[in-house]
C-alpha cells in the first residue's frame, strides 16, 4: 500500500509537474532559438539533462517577470481544468510577423480529484518529459529555419469560455502563420494531464 501511494500523482502534484515543464520548455526555446543572448541564460539540472533558464535581471525590462506572472495563472487555471493549450509564438520584431508557433495542447481528466492520484510515479513522467519532448526542443535547430531577424517572444493561454481572466491580460489574435510546415513532438502524461507539443514555422517560399 505505502509503495502504491508514494507512486502516485495527485491532481497539485501534476500541475506542479506540467508548471515547471512549460518553465524549463519556454526557456529551453528562448535559448535554443536565440531570442536573446546565451550570456543572459545560466545552467540547472533537471529531468537528468543540462537546462538553461533566462536570468530576470539580464532580460529586457519588458520580459522581466513576465513569464513567472504567466506561469503563476496558468498554475492556477490548470488546477481548475480551464487550460486548453499554451503557444509560444515567435516574432521579427521589426515586422511584427510570426515566425514559429510551439503549441502545446493541454488535455484533463476531469474526473481526478485533488488527492485522487493516478497510478503513475513522477519518475517515470520525468523520463518521458526528458525523452519526449526536452530532447527534441534541444534538436530543434537541425530542423527550424534560421532566425535571421531579432526576435521577441509572446505566450498566448487558449482557456474554456467560462474562465476569468485577469484585469491585466487582454485579448489576442492567434498568431498564425500564412504558409507553414508542422513538426510533431512526442507527449508526456501524469494521467490527470496529457500534453501533446507540435511546432510550425514559416515554411519556404
Amino acid at each position: 500500500m505505502s509503495s502504491a501511494t508514494a507512486s502516485s500523482i495527485t491532481l497539485k502534484g501534476s500541475v506542479a509537474i506540467v508548471t515547471e515543464f512549460f518553465n524549463y520548455s519556454i526557456n529551453s526555446i528562448l535559448y535554443q532559438r536565440g531570442i536573446y543572448p546565451p550570456e543572459t541564460f545560466r545552467r540547472v539540472s533537471k529531468y537528468g539533462l543540462t537546462m538553461l533558464v533566462t536570468s530576470d535581471d539580464a532580460l529586457p525590462p519588458t520580459a522581466s517577470g513576465y513569464l513567472d506572472n504567466v506561469l503563476t495563472q496558468l498554475s492556477s487555471w490548470l488546477s481548475d481544468g480551464t487550460v486548453q493549450k499554451l503557444v509560444v509564438v515567435v516574432s521579427a520584431i521589426a515586422t511584427g510577423e510570426t515566425l514559429e508557433r510551439w503549441v502545446f495542447d493541454v488535455h484533463t481528466d476531469a474526473g481526478a480529484g485533488a488527492e485522487g492520484g493516478a497510478n503513475k510515479s513522477e519518475k517515470e513522467v520525468m523520463g518521458e518529459i526528458q525523452a519526449a519532448i526536452m530532447r527534441q526542443i534541444t534538436a530543434s535547430v537541425t530542423f527550424l529555419p534560421l532566425l535571421d531577424d531579432a526576435c521577441s517572444f509572446d505566450l498566448l493561454v487558449y482557456t474554456t469560455d467560462d474562465v476569468e481572466v485577469p484585469r491585466a491580460w487582454e485579448e489576442s489574435d492567434p498568431k498564425h502563420i500564412a504558409t507553414s510546415d508542422e513538426v510533431k513532438l512526442r507527449s508526456f502524461t501524469t494521467r490527470i494531464h496529457r500534453v501533446d507539443a507540435c511546432v510550425s514555422y514559416k515554411a519556404d517560399a
